[in-house]
């Protein structure tokens, strides 16, 4: 059973849904964040989607963009983001680590070698940020071949026929997008995407978890009402690091208090 599958079983016994935060790896350096993604786990985060930094993030807003662009400054490559990667999983044997990236960084390595290497380093995902369904076929080979999940998302204005295309390919869990745009806490997620998931959930696709403005609480409650398995939130956990990057142990606690919050507007009860 792949780590995904088992937390969501997990969850479904617990009566829970998924919270699960997004960073850069690092960010703000690679020490730094290394002790991020720690506290994120200890502070009940149940997976996480965790981003390589690239010069163009076209599919980002300002908040992951400036993270990128501290942790590139910081000297961050694939090669060291592996290495975080690879301390995280020898400390984290259990918990589902996805990475949300874009093409250039998997095809300037060699789509089979990158994929290779996040499997060597612990992860069970990749979501490919700029390449669209009609042309993961080749990222899919690869992602089976290492025993990697491909992940895939379903955009909110989807036809019926790409959402069952989705469905069919999907693996590990289903990007599901609260709204068009790009990403950024400054726009939150059209949280009326009951009919998108209800579609997903008949094509049989793999778990949703929602994402794109998830930034409060609230919308993680209104998401799992809504019917997704979780919800992912990204600049809204990248923005508590760039308000405290003059205090580290500040930052830390800043995130516990995120997770903790975010996590226990999972629970269904």
């Amino acid at each position: 059973m792949s780590r995904y599958n088992s937390l969501f079983c997990q969850l479904r016994e617990r009566n829970q849904a998924a919270f699960v935060p997004f960073v850069m790896i690092g960010d703000p350096d690679p020490n730094s964040s290394f002790d991020i993604i720690c506290q994120l786990i200890e502070s009940g985060a149940d997976a996480l989607e965790l981003g390589f930094p690239y010069s163009d993030p076209i599919a980002d807003g300002p908040t992951i963009q400036k993270a990128a662009i501290r942790a590139l400054k910081a000297g961050a490559t694939p090669s060291r983001c592996f290495a975080v990667l690879t301390k995280v999983r020898s400390r984290y044997p259990d918990i589902p680590v996805g990475l949300l990236l874009y093409s250039n960084l998997v095809l300037a390595k060699g789509m089979n070698a990158f994929y290779q290497q996040a499997k060597d380093a612990g992860v069970d995902s990749i979501l490919i940020a700029d390449v669209p369904l009609r042309e993961i076929e080749p990222f899919k080979q690869a992602a089976n071949k290492s025993g990697i999940e491909q992940i895939l998302i379903a955009p909110p204005n989807a036809s019926d026929e790409a959402l069952s295309d989705v469905a069919k390919a999907s693996c590990g869990y289903t990007y599901v997008l609260g709204r068009a745009g790009v990403t950024g806490a400054e726009t939150d997620a059209d949280l009326d995407a009951k009919a998108l998931l209800d579609k997903l959930h008949q094509a049989n696709s793999a778990p949703s978890l929602l994402g794109f403005g998830i930034s409060r609480p609230e919308q993680v409650k209104q998401a799992v009402k809504a019917g997704a398995a979780g919800a992912i939130s990204g600049s809204a956990t990248v923005n508590i690091i760039e308000r405290n990057l003059d205090d580290k142990q500040q930052m830390l606690m800043k995130l516990d208090e995120f997770i903790a919050s975010m996590k226990a507007a999972a629970n269904k009860d």
